[in-house]
This record gives structure tokens, C-alpha cells and sequence, in this order.
């Protein structure tokens, strides 16, 4: 009687009805998270001192390419690292992280190209996460990154279909309504519909004779800068 009372407890508590054997199965699911990501697992822990140790690790590597010469640096590690650290809400990593980005992309020139399909996959996770504050600072980057070094623009033409599908939800202006921030969001560059078109726009310039079609395929309703 003890361990069917426990079992209506639990799942009274679940807010699920299921089979007592199989209760822990279905217990491990709910409570399951999202794995980190590589800037996220380098948090700071006081009951893990292998965290700790992996926070040092982080703002080490973030410190030591601060003080080398940006072009001295391996483009190849440290940006596709400061871009996964886009999706960061919480100070001071995503500090690290923008001011990384912004600073690699400032003096990477012939560097960046070659990085191009390693920064593919932390952009869309950024774009995907529906954070307004997330969302903006990864559209300034993106724009930042088109302007950044030649052909980057034409380069990200082929990932445009891995790119633009979050764009589409956010090029709606009802998205923008976050209260009464919206009274401040564009003189502050913050207003998400604004920065989507200037950002598409970014992209059809600088993308090629190609840009505008693929623009188009996925999102229906841009209508071109350059044709108009």
C-alpha cells in the first residue's frame, strides 16, 4: 500500500499517469537538459572545481586573445568559439564573447574565408534561440561579418537555407512587441524586424548575382534593394 500511495504521489506531482515500473524511465525524460554549450560549460561552479578549472581555461583563452595580435591568432579555433558564445545572456560571457567576435572580425581579413562553414551552425543556434537580445546581436555580427573580407558575402549564399529560416519568423514588426522597450529599441539598433531587412539587404549586396534568388526562396515576402 506504501509504494502504491508513493506511486500516486509521484504522479500526482508529474501531472502523468504511468505504469509504477516504468516511473523512473519516464522520471529520467522530464528532468532531461540540453547539453551545454562550449562557453556554457566553462561556467564557474562552486560544487564543481572541474568547472572552475574550466572557467580559468576560458577566460584565459578570452584574456590571452586580447593580448596577442589579433592576426597572430588561429582563426580557426578562437572564432568559431567566440561565435558559439553568441547565444551567452549572462555577464560577462557574453561580453567575451561580442567583443571577441566584433574584434576578430575587425582584423581577420584574408583569415575569415576559410572559417566560414565552422561559423554556420553557432549562428543558426544563436538565431534559433528567440531571445530578442540573442537575436539582435547575432544579426550585428552577421552584417559585421558580410562587410568583414571579400567573397564572404558570395560564400555564405549556399547557407543561406540553414540561416535565413529563423529570419522569417522575425521579419514580422508583432515580433518586436517586448513592451515598453519597443519605444527605445530603434535609436538603440535593437528593433529585431528593422535589423532583419537591413541585415537581408546586407546580404543581397554583397552576395552576388545569386543573393537575391536564394533571399527570395526563403524568404517570399523580401523584396529586393538593388532591382527596385
Amino acid at each position: 500500500m506504501n509504494g502504491g500511495n508513493q506511486a500516486t504521489e509521484i504522479n500526482d506531482r508529474c501531472i502523468i499517469q504511468i505504469p509504477q515500473r516504468r516511473r523512473s524511465h519516464h522520471t529520467e525524460v522530464r528532468v532531461a537538459k540540453i547539453p551545454p554549450t562550449a562557453t556554457a560549460a566553462c561556467r564557474p561552479s562552486r560544487r564543481d572545481p572541474q568547472c572552475s578549472r574550466l572557467s580559468t581555461s576560458w577566460r584565459q583563452r578570452a584574456t590571452f586573445s586580447s593580448q596577442v595580435p589579433k592576426e597572430n591568432l588561429d582563426y580557426h579555433h578562437y572564432l568559431p568559439m567566440f561565435f558559439d558564445g553568441l547565444k551567452e545572456t549572462e555577464h560577462p560571457y557574453k561580453f567575451f564573447a561580442q567583443q571577441g567576435v566584433h574584434d576578430l572580425l575587425s582584423h581577420g581579413k584574408n583569415k575569415i574565408l576559410p572559417v566560414i562553414p565552422q561559423l554556420i551552425i553557432p549562428i543558426k543556434n544563436a538565431l534559433n534561440t528567440g531571445h530578442p537580445e540573442v537575436i539582435c546581436c547575432t544579426l550585428k555580427v552577421l552584417q559585421h561579418l558580410v562587410t568583414s573580407a571579400d567573397m564572404v558575402g558570395e560564400a555564405l549564399v549556399p547557407y543561406y537555407r540553414q540561416i535565413l529560416p529563423p529570419l522569417n519568423r522575425y521579419q514580422s514588426p508583432s515580433y518586436n512587441n517586448i513592451g515598453d522597450e519597443i519605444d527605445f529599441s530603434q535609436s538603440k539598433r535593437e528593433n529585431i524586424s528593422d535589423l532583419v531587412q537591413e541585415t537581408l539587404e546586407i546580404l543581397e549586396r554583397y552576395g552576388g548575382e545569386d543573393a537575391y534568388i536564394n533571399i527570395k526562396y526563403m524568404i517570399p515576402t523580401y523584396e529586393s534593394c538593388m532591382l527596385n
